[in-house]
Order: structure tokens, then sequence, then C-alpha cells
């Protein structure tokens, strides 16, 4: 569903957002660490989350990453909207080019449903609401 460069983004961004107030900002190599990327590939897409103001960048020894904004106002589809673009939302499952209601690719009709309930989803979930439930222990970012 999620390219690997989303999935890395959605969990770093649950990670910095579950950071203790007052230590919100992490650096690259320990969020890199905290989601099991490699550390360049975690640079790149931290890179692209500051690109869409989704992630603020501050240099220096007491620099890193912080989250831009409140976190109960950023939605999942925002973070899969930074890394992957709306193919999600609006691409044909099985990569087609022309694929619609008139013109439908094999799984067309299924995938409709799974697609509009994924993104329901994914509009409707904030990163506080992940983040809480990963500081509350019910949910993990790693195994």
């Amino acid at each position: 569903m999620f390219s690997k460069a989303c999935k890395y983004a959605i969990n770093a961004m649950i990670y910095v957002a579950t950071l203790p107030e007052g230590q919100e900002r992490a650096g690259l190599k320990e969020i890199s660490k905290a989601v099991n990327s490699p550390e360049a590939f975690t640079g790149k897409i931290l890179q692209e989350l500051v690109k869409h103001d989704l992630l603020h960048s501050v240099k220096g020894p007491n620099g890193g990453f912080h989250i831009q904004g409140d976190t109960s106002k950023i939605v999942l589809s925002e973070i899969v909207e930074a890394i992957d673009g709306d193919m999600l939302f609006t691409g044909c499952a099985l990569g087609l080019e022309k694929c619609s209601e008139d013109h439908p690719c094999p799984v067309h009709h299924k995938f409709t449903a799974i697609r509009e309930h994924l993104t329901g989803m994914l509009m409707t979930t904030s990163l506080r609401d992940v983040a809480d439930r990963v500081n509350i222990g019910i949910s993990f970012l790693k195994y």
C-alpha cells in the first residue's frame, strides 16, 4: 500500500510526536535508529517532510527535527501525500494508466471500497492520535 519511504516517514513523524514536552527535537541518527531506517535514506525523507511543512529542521549542536504545527491537526494523509503523492487516493490498484468506472481494471470495483476506507482512516487519524497510542504502550514503532 505505502512505499518504504512513506512507511519510514509515518514512523518518523510518530516518533518525533512521542517525544516528551521540552525534548521535542530529535537528530537524524536518533530518528533513523528509532524507526529502523537507513540514516541516509531517513535524511532524505525528513528533508521532504520539512519541504512540505510537516517538520522543522534546526541546525547546530542542539538542533534536530521537530513537528511543524499542532500534532492534533496533522493527519496521516498529509504525510502520505508528502512522500507518495496522491496515487494511493486516486491511482489504479494495478498501476494502469487509465482506470475508471467507465474503463475499470479487473479489481477496480473491489479496490474502490478499500481505497475509500483507507482514505477515510488516513484523513481522520491525527498524528496525535497515533502518538498517544505509542506513548501509553498499546501501539509500537518497533518489535
